[in-house]
Order: structure tokens, then C-alpha cells, then sequence
């Protein structure tokens, strides 16, 4: 088998690897976790006021009001000092704050417990601008998912999964469902599968003239409860909370509608069919008018219905379907028009944004060509602004389109470009980065003009030459085994990090670095952070480390992505399998010493190399891994999987549980016995199979941490990082070293 080695870019040797090589610092695992020396300066706190051409920027105790064009202070709003409450002699801990929307009163939180990824209960206080007096949003507990109405007169609120409004004016408080009970009915929020999988935490919202709330209401009774030991005090206590797994019952979800002028609340029409999603929902310009997405159980057919806010009745305006899963995204945009919104959709094989209609006429395609847009920002009433990989699956761009579909570039930056703009789109600040370059802030006008330049991060830049780093470069690999579905042979984008005495007569140890996951790249033209840092440490050692955007990844349209489509882990592991022998190839790689690491998808991803592709790889490192798609949640499982009655043989065949009699080499298993997404159950079932098929491995689990192995225990985060590096490295050093 012939293999090419394409080189398409080469990027800088951070430091100038010579004999003074030997002058520079090496990294320690403390400057990784337990410093922020290695993050370079970050512009944040940037919030556009409605004008669009001031921001506010909290800071030193102070809520300023800049010039987006000049930079200048035009005025501060308050001081730290200004929140007290009457009666207290100090300020509150504000930890978090939001705007009206005209600006006049602030809502500030305080005492914030997170509950999952987005969620969290705070204690909320009102501040007002023109009485300069601050006052708690209620007395009756703590609150969650505090909403301003958009005239400001109100705010919504959920507690104890009930939904209550607070009257400005009157200091009312209201609570207008009353059926709320944990693990069994929710209102105004998410289930938890919905939060993780659809990505968001508020599930009521405000119609545009401030006199109804329309609110989502999780009927959770029915799902099976999910049970974690939380390991403190003489005797452990459990933690229960409800968990579909794939194939299983999911929580009925309604839309209803309340009015505050009548009291009244209005069940809104979403079909007979409740074995269903409704991942979204949204006024339209019309304040009677809620448009509610639903998604089918396959996640293959989208409708959206426009719902009457007074009466519930609803009709379908859009309709697509799809031959694998529809994305659910935030990339829909009402226009003023009353009669158009914006929408994404892979209809032609990319990811492209279409003019659609509210009366359901065929839907007008703005981009077109083969590349994705990766996300829209707005519209600002000519042209839609948008992200996209148009150059290359690893670049960012960010282009404009008129509803004509004439498309211009806005920002052409080599490299990965993110935008933020401000109210009115007149401004963005842009964040452009590439593998060799840390970050650098800018303000532009939407025009492209450069207006100037926020954080240029060259004193970080000129600081990490100082240490003793290897090359990092792009690079794309040809193999005849990466091929599409239609036998159409592609080139992968890669990246790969040498040791920074690299000697190209020397044999080095190899580690990959992987997730996987459908749509997801590891590699990008793009600043790392953590997991660059520590790959660099690697380097130092002397193991090279290698990634791949393999089958299944994003940015390269449909049939590339979801090519994996009911088959999690064959593809992206036969990939995986492909990489590690052409590493062994390589003249200056030791074919007998190549590793792999990953997390959660990647973990899985892990275990698999360890055991479908144990003959070309020795060691493996899986954190927090799913090992069976089986105990994973449903909404992502099913998305790319069916439902494990429709699938046995695409749940199992890829298994690591079910495939660990393969295992030959070196296995490390870590895991949070706290973690609430890819539970602790994955670790013990992959556990129990080891064992019965006699395999040794090594085992390191974390009580009482969540997936990402930070929270939830009295150790501290960083302390927990490094504890965990600390064991990954002295097992790679063992086995790929033979230190």
C-alpha cells in the first residue's frame, strides 16, 4: 500500500530550536494547571448597548460605557459600592448582570450553584438605574433563569420548577403554574437531555409586547431515574434524576402560552404525536404569532408551526427532511418583514443559508458552493452576516450576503476567524487565530475597515519563546483508505507536534490524539490552549503526537459527515487504524510505540484503538469514555444511531465492551464517578468485560467529578488536573518511553 505525505502549510517553530534550545524552559505540568502564564490575554466583558455603537464593559468595580469607534469613556452606569441593599452596610457579590432592554434597570445575580452544563440557581437582585436602588428580586428562595419583559415593567423567574413574574411597579410576585415537581413536571425549563443535547437552559420567553410568556412544560414522569453515589459524610448519599437512555421513553413536552392581562393559559397544537422533539421555540414579529420547531424521534424530519398565542391552533411553514438527521442550531432569524426569516439547512449537501417564507412557499438559497457555513450572527436589515469554512475545512472567514444572494467577504484573515457584533451590526470584534498564532482581538466595521486593534497578544507571543517547543504543522494525509461511500478517495487534515530536538535519524514513540465525534475537528487552523500545552510537554519527552479530522467530521459537507450514520466508531476507528500505520512508516517513527488518547467521545474512540486496532497501536488512554452507545443518552445516540431496537448490530459491533478480548497492549481507564453525562457506569461495565476476558489495565477514577473531571469534590480543579496529567503521563512515559 502506497501512502503520500502532502504538506500543505508550514507554520512557525515557536522559538528559534537551536543550541540555545537548551537555555529555554521546559514545561512543568504546575505551569499548565496551576498558572495562567501559558493563556495568552483574552477581550472580554465587550457588551453592546442598543445603539450599537457604545458597549458596556464592567470592570474595577465599575459598569462603563464605551465608544466602540474611539475607545473613549463616554459614562459609568455604576459602581460596585452603588449595590447595597438598604439596610446592609456592604455590597453584594455580583457575579453576573444583564441589561433591559432600555436600559434602565440591571439584573444582578449573586450566590450562583451550578446545576449542569448551563443551568444554575442564583439569588437575583433589580437595580435601577434612575432611583439608584437596589432591591431582591424575591424573598421566597433562590431563582433561576431571571427575565426581564422587554418593556422592563417585569420579570419572569422559575423556581422550585414553577414559573413566577415579579411587577416592577408593584412589587407583586405571581406564580402562575403551580403543578411543578421535581423529577416529574418541569416548567420554563429543560429536562436534562434536552439542556446537554439541544443546548439550552431557558424554555420560557417573553412575547414582544411584554403581555404573554409562552413556556415549555417537561412532563418527566415516565423517564427512568438515574441514580450517582455521592461518596462524603459516614454514609454516602445517592443523587437521583431522570436520564433517558437510548431506545428509551423520553419527557412529554407541551408549549403553552400565558397571558398576563386575562390570567389565562393556552396549550398550543403541536400534533397528536408526543413520541417527539421540540428542540426550539420563538415569537415571530407578530406577538401573537410563536413559532414552535418539531422534530420527529429520528431527527430526520423538521416541520415548524406558526402558533396562535389566543386560541393554540397551529400550521406547519416549513418542512424538511433529511436521509440521515437534521442539526438543530440557533441559526433562525425572524426578519422585520413580519413575513420572512433566515434558515440553515444541508438540503443541497452543504450547510447554506435560505430566505424562507411564513406562508410556506418554496425557501430561496442565499449561499451555494461546495463548503459549510458554520454559523450566522444576524441581519441586519440588507445583508446576513455569517461564518464559514469556504477556503478550507480548517479556516474561519466571516462573509455578508444580501437577501439577492450577493455574497462579500467581511473578514479574510488567514487562519480561524470568530466575530461579535454589536447591536445594530455597524461593529464586530473579531478574534483571528492560526496553529501558530495566540489570539488577537480587533474592531472592524462591517465593511471589512480595520478601526483598531484591541489585544494583539505580542507580549505573550514574544513570552513562549522563552520555552523549549516543538513544531507544530498542518498537513494532510492521502491513503487509500480514506474513501467516501461513493468510492471517492479524500485527503484528511491533519496536524502533527515534533519534539523539539527533533532528529529525523532518531525512532520516536507516537501519540494520537482523538475525539471522533460527527461533526466535530480536532484539527484546525487555530490557537490551542490546555491540550497544545500538554502535547508540547510530550514533545519534550520526545513523543511525537499526530491528529486527524477523520470520516465523520465537520466542515466538509453532508456525505463526509455523516457517512458515519448508524455506525458510531467503525469509520472514525478504521481511521484511526489507517493513521497509526502510516505513522509507522515514517523513517523517524518506532512503529512497535504508538499510543492513543481521548476523552468522552474520544475516550471511546480510545478504547477502540486499543482493541479493534490493537495490532498497530500498544497504548491507549480513555477518559471518561462511552463504551456502549447503549447507556448513553437518546437524543444524541438515536440522532446517529436509531434507537438500539432498530440497530443492535451498529450499537454493538463497535462496542468496546463487547470487543475487549482484542486488547494486547497497555490501557489506561479514567473516569469522574460524579459524572452526570457519560456515566461511571460506561467505566465499570468496560471493567467488568476486561476482567472476564483476563485483561490487565490500569485504573484511575475521581469521585464524585463530573465529566470534565473539574467539579463537584473538596479538591480544587487545577489540583485535580494535575493529579490526573500527573498519572496519563507517568503511564505514556512507562509504555512509549519505557521510563
Amino acid at each position: 500500500m502506497k501512502f503520500k505525505y502532502l504538506l500543505v502549510s508550514l507554520f512557525l517553530v515557536i522559538g528559534t530550536l537551536s543550541a540555545s534550545a537548551q537555555e529555554k524552559k521546559n514545561l512543568e505540568l504546575e505551569d499548565l494547571y496551576m498558572s495562567a502564564a501559558l493563556y495568552p490575554k483574552s477581550v472580554r466583558g465587550m457588551n453592546s448597548m442598543k445603539d450599537g455603537k457604545t458597549y458596556a464593559s464592567f470592570e474595577r468595580g465599575e459598569l462603563n460605557i464605551y465608544n466602540y469607534k474611539t475607545g473613549k469613556l463616554e459614562k459609568t452606569l455604576f459602581g460596585i459600592s452603588d449595590l447595597v441593599v438598604e439596610g446592609e452596610d456592604l455590597p453584594i457579590g455580583l457575579q453576573n448582570w444583564e441589561l433591559s432592554q432600555n436600559e434602565d434597570k440591571m439584573l444582578c445575580a449573586t450566590d450562583i450553584e451550578n446545576i449542569y452544563r448551563h443551568s444554575f440557581h442564583a439569588t437575583y437582585y433589580v437595580y435601577d438605574f434612575k432611583t439608584k436602588t437596589l432591591q431582591p428580586l424575591s424573598d421566597n428562595g433562590k431563582q433561576r433563569l431571571a427575565t426581564f419583559s422587554p418593556d422592563a415593567t417585569k420579570v419572569a423567574f422559575m423556581r422550585d420548577n414553577n414559573l413566577f413574574i415579579k411587577d416592577l411597579k408593584t412589587g407583586e410576585e405571581k406564580q402562575f403554574t403551580t403543578d411543578g415537581l421535581y423529577n416529574h413536571i418541569i416548567n420554563g425549563a429543560p429536562d436534562w437531555v434536552y439542556e446537554e443535547e439541544f443546548s439550552f437552559s431557558q424554555g420560557f420567553y417573553w412575547s414582544p409586547d411584554s403581555k404573554k410568556i409562552a413556556f415549555m412544560k417537561f412532563d418527566e414522569s415516565n423517564v427512568r431515574e438515574f441514580q450517582m453515589e455521592e461518596f462524603e459524610g459516614l454514609y454516602p448519599e445517592w443523587y437521583s434524576f431522570k436520564y433517558p437512555k437510548a431506545g428509551e421513553d423520553n419527557s412529554i413536552v407541551e408549549i403553552y402560552v400565558y397571558d398576563l392581562e386575562n390570567g389565562k393559559t393556552v396549550k398550543m397544537d403541536t400534533g397528536k404525536e408526543t413520541d417527539i422533539y421540540l428542540p426550539r421555540i420563538a415569537w415571530t414579529k407578530d406577538a401573537n404569532v410563536l413559532a414552535i420547531q418539531r422534530l420527529n424521534r429520528h431527527q430526520n424530519h423538521l416541520e415548524i408551526l406558526a402558533a396562535d398565542a389566543t386560541t393554540g391552533k397551529s400550521r406547519v411553514f416549513y418542512d424538511e427532511t433529511n436521509d440521515y438527521y437534521i442539526d438543530i442550531t440557533d441559526d433562525w432569524h425572524f426578519l422585520e418583514d413580519g413575513k420572512t426569516f433566515l434558515m440553515t439547512s444541508e438540503r443541497s449537501g452543504y450547510n447554506h443559508i435560505y430566505l424562507c417564507t411564513l406562508d410556506g412557499k418554496q425557501a430561496k438559497q442565499l449561499t451555494d458552493g461546495p463548503w459549510d457555513v458554520t454559523s450566522v450572527y444576524g441581519f441586519d436589515g440588507k445583508e446576513v452576516y455569517f461564518q464559514a469554512a469556504k477556503n478550507t475545512p480548517t479556516d474561519r472567514q466571516i462573509y455578508a450576503v444580501n437577501l439577492k444572494g450577493k455574497m462579500r467577504e467581511v473578514i479574510g484573515r488567514e487562519g480561524t476567524n470568530n466575530a461579535t457584533f454589536s447591536n445594530d451590526f455597524s461593529y464586530l470584534i473579531n478574534v483571528n487565530s492560526s496553529i501558530s498564532q495566540p489570539r488577537q482581538y480587533e474592531l472592524y466595521t462591517n465593511k471589512g475597515k480595520l478601526v483598531r486593534v484591541l489585544e494583539d497578544n505580542h507580549e505573550f507571543a514574544e513570552k513562549i519563546k522563552d520555552y523549549n517547543l516543538g513544531e507544530k504543522k498542518l498537513m494532510k494525509i492521502s491513503d487509500p483508505a480514506f474513501v467516501l461511500p461513493d468510492g471517492t478517495q479524500v485527503d484528511v487534515d491533519a496536524w502533527q507536534i515534533l519534539p523539539p530536538d527533533f532528529d529525523p535519524a532518531k525512532k520516536y514513540p507516537v501519540l494520537i490524539y482523538v475525539y471522533g465525534g460527527p461533526g466535530h475537528q480536532t484539527v484546525n487552523n487555530a490557537w490551542g490552549d490546555s491540550d497544545f500545552w500538554w502535547l508540547q510537554m510530550l514533545a519534550q519527552h520526545g513523543i511525537i503526537s499526530v491528529s486527524i479530522n477523520n470520516r465523520g467530521s465537520g466542515a466538509q459537507g453532508e456525505v463526509f459527515k455523516k457517512m458515519t450514520y448508524l455506525q458510531l466508531g467503525k469509520y472514525e476507528t478504521e481511521d484511526m487504524i489507517t493513521l497509526a500505520k502510516y505513522m509507522a512508516k515514517q523513517p523517524y517513527v518506532d512503529g512497535s510505540r504508538i499510543g492513543i488518547y481521548g476523552w468522552s467521545y474520544g475516550g471511546f474512540m480510545a478504547a477502540n484503538g486499543i482493541t479493534k486496532g490493537a495490532d498497530v497501536i500498544s497504548t491507549a488512554v480513555s477518559v471518561a469514555p462511552v463504551t456502549n452507545w447503549r447507556y448513553y443518552d437518546n437524543v444524541y445516540t438515536e440522532r446517529f444511531m436509531r434507537t438500539p431496537q432498530e440497530n443492535p448490530d451498529g450499537y454493538d459491533l463497535n462496542s468496546p465492551v463487547h470487543n475487549t478480548e482484542l486488547i494486547k497492549g497497555n490501557y489506561l481507564l479514567c473516569h469522574g464517578s460524579g459524572d452526570d453525562n457519560v456515566h461511571y457506569q460506561n467505566a465499570m461495565e468496560l471493567i467488568k468485560a476486561m476482567i472476564s476476558n483476563g485483561k490487565q489495565f490500569d485504573l484511575m477514577i475521581y469521585p464524585n467529578k463530573n465529566h470534565g473531571i473539574y467539579g463537584g469534590y473538596e479538591y480544587g480543579a487545577g489540583e485535580c488536573r494535575m493529579h490526573l496529567f500527573n498519572k496519563i503521563n507517568s503511564f505514556l512515559f512507562e509504555h512509549l518511553l519505557g521510563e
